[in-house]
Order: structure tokens, then C-alpha cells, then sequence
């Protein structure tokens, strides 16, 4: 196996959202947000408070030094900037932005700012429901030209949407701020599309007034066949035309792959509207970002047809019986990281800069002793071992790897204990505690491998 150490200047670093992080949820400004309506349950806290990091940043940016780390991806809030998604921004908001940013540079991280990571300003999504209207779309493009407006000149690194083919699946609606509306094939094509459109002009406004960098984004699940049958392979083909090629194809200036558009002329759909496609092939990424945790395999046995599968698609995945698999029911698979590189690399030629990747695990903290996390350690070096085949031995060119809440922080669907911290944060999903930073084992075991660039692990 190969021990050669990444280039001198490969990115080493954390990525978190807003909603995740911050808190202050009525503080300095902010308006509300649509995970302002979100109650707390058995498995599941507010996200009021998160971890504080409002207040908190300078002790967490304390600890991302310690690691070594070079690279922060974090999220604008929008709500925060702006406080219903248009009209008048709010300069407190930007200048905490401005304050957290400098806090970043004068320790050596370099920052990387995503725009939206499903908190769509709650007046949008209760007046226009998101991403279904180009008001929306309008709106989000000046909200992100403002924002490069303001800290072009501090981040080299941006992205518009995180995993932007989620827009593309079942849950589309929800994640676009569309809160009553189904998910209806239309309503995933109109959504995906309207995302693409704010993706392009944003893209486009950076080229045109900085020196930065952007990718397009996506979420990928390396997907196999379940068996050798042929329809489980053009299904799961048909999968990665839809969820991956579509945009990576558009990201880079191709455009959309003839499947999508033949699909919506099929079904008579009109979303796309003069200059569209135009204006989409007109826009290119820099880097190809994506998220990585798993795998998983399709079988095809109960499909009726494509517009089944692209509705439907979650009711035709089955676990791999060759892969472990997480609390969660994430199956861990190292393999499939280094191939999805491997194939974005050969496919795209830019380079490509995995953003998240880690994983989640029930942990408790006995308030003395440090927490033995074994499995996460494992977990990391299989997967940067991964990065490191696919660049010395598959030619691959890779900018970094950024691990996800590397620092604890709430999940997704905010639940407290599944952590992927290499930090614990003290607090439940009920008992804020005094929420202490507390690094656990593979906090010692990440900083050796970040000081030797990867080739100690």
C-alpha cells in the first residue's frame, strides 16, 4: 500500500452547515428559517442552540489549528445575512461573517463557503415555497452575489448548494424549502432545474469578478448492482445518469445528459423556458466537491420504469451482504470512495476535492475519561488510505479531504447522538450541559496524520 504523502499543499479540514453549528437562532438579526419549525422529540433537539459555535467559534477554530487543520467548509446562513431571503440584507449578520472569516485566516485555515444547506429564509419558503418559483431562484442569486461581493477577496473556495442531486430525488421538496408541495416527478425535475439555474448564475457572477474558485456539488453513494441480472446494471446505470452525470455533465459545461431532457419532454413538462439550457452550459465548475459515507446496491426486480425508479427510487436499494454496516445502516465501503474518484477524475479531468466524509456513532462521555473511538480512527484511514491509491496509483488529482462535524455537532435530522466528531461536544439532545470540547482518541491520531500530510497513518 502506498505511503507517499500528499502534495505540500493538499487541503486538511472540517465541514459543517449553520443550522448545525451555530445557534443564535434570534440573535444579531437573524429572521427566521424553515428549521425554526422543526419541534424536538425523542431522537431529536431543536436547533435553537446547536453547539453554540455563534459564540463558541474562537475555541473550535482553536482546536482546528491544534489538529493542524488547513480548511474550513462552512454555510452562510441566509436567513442570517438576509432575513426573509430578499429585500434588506442585515449588516450585523454580514459582519459576524466578516469577524469569522478573519478568525479563520489569522490561524492559517482557509475558508470555503457554501451558500445553502437546506435552510431556506422560512418567508420564502412560506410565500413562493422555494425552489418551485424563479423568485426564488432570482432571490438566492442576488443573496449570492451580495455574499461574493463581501468576501470574495477572504475565500477562494465556494459553493453554491450542498449535494445539489439531492434536488434531484425523492425529499427534493423539502430540502428546496418547498413545504407544501409533493414530490412528484414534475415537481423533482422543476425543483432540480431551478437549482441548476441559481447554480449557473452564481458560478457565472464569481468568474466575473474574482479570482475564485466554485464547484458544483454532489452527494454520492457509490451504487452497485445487486446482482449480475442486466436490468439491476441499467437501472443502476440508468441511477447515475440522474443522480450523478446529469449534473457533474452540466457542472462542467456539457449540459444536461439527453435522458434528463428526453424525460421531461416525454411528460410534456415546461419548466425549462427559453435560454435555459444556454445559460447552463455557459457556467463551469473549478472542482468537482462531493460527500461520500457509503454504498449500497439496486435491484431492479419490481421496477415498472424510469419514472418509477426516479420516484420511487429508495424502495429499490438493498445492503450489500459483502459490507459492514453502521448503527445507522450505512454500509462502509473504502472501495467505492476511491472508484467514485477515480471515475469523476477519468470522466472530468478537474480536480476533485471530497468535502465530507466520516462516521456517525453513538457515543456518551463519562466526564472523565477520553472516549476510545477506535472505529472512527479505522474508518479514516481506510478512506484516506482510498484518496491515496487513487491518486498514486490511479493518477487521480485530489485538492484535500475535509472530514464532516469533526467537531460534534447535531445530525441532519438533529439527533444528538450520532456523533462524527473527533471532538465531543457536552450536550444531549435535551440537556444543553456546558457543552465542553473534549478531544477523544482520534482527535491524537488525526493531528499525527495531518503533520506527516498523510503519509503516517
Amino acid at each position: 500500500m502506498s505511503t507517499t504523502a500528499f502534495n505540500k499543499d493538499f487541503l486538511w479540514g472540517n465541514s459543517v452547515s449553520s443550522m448545525q453549528t451555530e445557534g443564535a437562532y434570534n440573535e444579531g438579526g437573524k429572521g427566521p428559517s424553515v428549521y425554526d419549525l422543526v419541534e424536538p422529540g425523542e431522537h431529536r433537539s431543536d436547533w435553537k442552540v446547536a453547539i453554540d459555535d455563534y459564540h463558541r467559534y474562537p475555541e473550535d477554530f482553536d482546536l482546528m489549528k491544534d489538529l493542524g487543520m488547513n480548511c474550513y467548509r462552512f454555510q452562510i446562513s441566509w436567513s442570517r445575512v438576509q432575513p426573509d431571503g430578499e429585500g434588506a440584507f442585515n449588516p450585523e449578520g454580514i459582519q459576524f461573517y466578516h469577524e469569522f472569516i478573519d478568525g479563520l485566516l489569522a490561524r492559517g485555515i482557509t475558508p470555503m463557503i457554501c451558500l445553502y444547506h437546506f435552510d431556506m429564509p422560512l418567508a420564502l419558503a412560506q410565500k413562493y415555497q422555494g425552489f418551485m418559483s424563479r423568485e426564488v431562484v432570482a432571490a438566492f442569486v442576488r443573496y449570492g452575489k451580495k455574499m461574493i461581493d463581501e468576501f470574495g477577496a477572504k475565500v477562494p473556495y465556494w459553493l453554491t448548494f450542498n449535494e445539489q442531486n439531492l434536488y434531484s430525488m425523492p425529499g427534493a421538496a423539502k430540502i428546496a424549502g418547498a413545504l407544501d408541495t409533493a414530490d412528484t416527478l414534475e415537481n423533482i425535475l422543476t425543483i432540480s432545474h431551478h437549482v441548476m439555474l441559481a447554480h449557473a448564475q452564481v458560478t457565472n457572477y464569481l468568474h466575473q469578478t474574482t479570482n475564485d474558485q466554485i464547484g458544483g456539488m454532489l452527494a454520492y453513494t457509490e451504487l452497485y448492482p445487486a446482482t449480475a441480472k442486466p436490468a439491476d446494471n441499467l437501472y443502476t446505470e440508468q441511477i447515475n445518469q440522474f443522480y450523478n452525470y446529469n449534473l457533474l455533465d452540466a457542472f462542467t459545461g456539457r449540459g444536461y445528459v439527453p435522458a434528463f431532457l428526453n424525460v421531461i419532454k416525454q411528460h410534456g413538462f415546461t419548466m425549462i423556458k427559453a435560454g435555459d439550457l444556454a445559460l447552463i452550459k455557459q457556467q463551469h465548475s473549478d472542482f468537482l466537491p462531493f460527500s461520500y459515507y457509503r454504498s449500497t446496491t439496486l435491484n431492479a426486480d419490481q421496477i415498472k420504469d424510469l419514472s418509477d425508479l426516479l420516484e420511487n427510487s429508495g424502495a429499490y436499494l438493498q445492503s450489500n451482504p459483502y459490507l459492514d454496516t453502521t448503527e445507522w445502516d450505512w454500509q462502509i465501503d473504502p472501495l467505492g470512495f476511491r472508484n467514485i474518484i477515480v471515475k469523476m477524475w477519468n470522466r472530468y479531468r478537474l480536480p476533485i476535492f471530497p468535502i465530507e466524509n466520516g462516521i456517525g456513532v453513538i457515543e456518551t462521555w463519562d466526564g472523565h475519561d477520553e472516549i476510545q473511538d477506535d472505529y472512527r480512527i479505522v474508518y479514516h484511514r481506510e478512506h484516506i488510505q482510498a484518496i491515496k491509491d487513487a491518486v498514486c496509483i490511479d493518477g487521480a488529482d485530489v485538492i484535500g479531504y475535509l472530514g464532516w462535524g469533526l467537531i460534534d455537532i447535531l445530525s441532519s435530522q438533529g439527533d444528538m447522538r450520532k456523533r462524527y466528531g473527533v471532538v465531543y461536544v457536552n450536550r444531549t439532545n435535551h440537556d444543553l450541559r456546558d457543552m465542553k470540547r473534549v478531544p477523544k482518541k482520534s482527535y491524537h491520531w488525526l493531528k499525527k496524520v495531518i503533520a506527516s500530510n498523510g503519509a503516517e497513518m
